[in-house]
C-alpha cells in the first residue's frame, strides 16, 4: 500500500495498524484518567487496552511488510 504524494513515497497504514494505534491511545487516555480520578481499575483497563493496541499495530506492520515483500518479488519476476 504505497502512495506517492507531493513527490515522495509514503507507506500507508493498514486497518490493523490504524485501529491498533487508536486502541493504544485510548488505553493511555484511560490510564491518565484513572490516575487523575484515583481509579485503579480504570488504570488497569487502560494498560490492557494499550498492550492490545500495540499488539494489533505490530500485527498490522508485519502484514504490511509481508505484502510489500511479495510485491517486490512480483516486480522482480516481471522485470526479468
Amino acid at each position: 500500500m504505497r502512495s506517492t504524494a507531493g513527490g515522495y513515497t509514503a507507506d500507508m497504514w493498514n486497518k490493523n495498524e490504524r485501529d491498533g494505534k487508536v486502541e493504544e491511545l485510548k488505553g493511555k487516555t484511560k490510564q491518565v484518567a484513572g490516575k487523575v480520578t484515583n481509579d485503579p481499575e480504570l488504570v488497569e483497563e487502560g494498560e490492557v487496552d494499550e498492550i492490545a493496541g500495540k499488539t494489533q499495530e505490530g500485527l498490522g506492520k508485519a502484514g504490511r511488510k509481508v505484502g510489500e515483500a511479495v510485491d517486490d518479488v512480483k516486480d522482480a519476476v516481471k522485470n526479468k
